[in-house]
């Protein structure tokens, strides 16, 4: 069974739920403002450790540097709000552990260190901060501090198409063709018997067929080249602000001003 000692050792440890899921870092450690003893964990949960939620201590327990509680990180994200003050209100504590499934009454609190199945917590008294002067002769000064990290989200999309255009080619080539030409030649000893191998008067035809080439235009597809799409990364440099709390410590009363 952890002491009160152990328990408030625990700041700044992962809180761990039922499932081994991470929930939260345990920011602080609240105690039962009558009897002094731990009853509720301070979380910081979301974005940065940006909210504080408020788990019983009633059932956690150590398991090497984790805390671990019968909760799931949902259970603990929908608790009811509380200021994490300092200082847990009667309603805020009758909120949180209806929440949680507990009995809340005015009897003794045994919350923080458990007793066998007692399920019944709390008095109805107001919870209060460990780092106050009851525990020991020193004060516990805390800051926020901002934790920035970078997340990928969708800025657009860019997408390959192809379509088909019709452009007019125009190319000259050379072409050949066949026209009649008319020879005379005259009676030669070489060409006498060809031409008295016929009658004396008679009616004749000759043909010539004559040929010309034709453009045959003919299409084919060739590829050309390879289009793919590709990403470059490009670092650029955003400002972020947000307001950070700090404590300050100042002294009242009668103090030696050269102390």
């Amino acid at each position: 069974m952890p002491t009160t000692h152990d328990i408030t050792a625990w700041r700044g440890r992962k809180l761990v739920g039922r499932d081994g899921d991470k929930i939260g870092t345990i920011d602080e450690i609240y105690l039962d403002e009558r009897t002094g003893e731990p009853e509720w964990l301070a979380i910081r949960t979301g974005l940065f450790g940006s909210r504080v939620s408020f788990v019983p201590l009633a059932e956690a327990r150590a398991e090497g540097d984790d805390v671990v509680v019968p909760f799931d990180k949902d259970t603990v994200k929908d608790s009811p709000n509380a200021e994490a003050d300092g200082a847990l209100s009667q309603e805020e504590e009758s909120r949180l552990y209806a929440h949680y499934g507990y009995d809340y009454s005015e009897d003794r609190s045994q919350s923080g260190l458990p007793e066998g199945d007692r399920m019944r917590r709390g008095d109805r008294t107001t919870g209060r901060d460990v780092s106050g002067p009851e525990t020991d002769d020193a004060m516990t000064r805390s800051e926020e501090e901002l934790s920035v990290g970078t997340r990928q989200v969708e800025t657009g999309r860019v997408r390959l198409r192809k379509y088909v255009v019709t452009e007019q080619q125009t190319q000259t080539i050379p072409v050949q063709r066949e026209e009649v030409r008319l020879e005379r030649e005259p009676i030669t000893d070489a060409n006498r018997d060809a031409a008295l191998s016929g009658g004396d008067i008679t009616e004749e035809e000759h043909e010539v067929t004559l040929r010309a080439e034709e453009p045959v235009v003919e299409k084919r597809v060739v590829p050309k080249e390879r289009v793919r799409l590709d990403t470059d990364t490009v670092t650029d440099e955003q400002q972020v602000s947000e307001e950070v709390r700090q404590e300050r410590i100042e002294t009242e009363g009668d103090v030696r001003r050269d102390a």
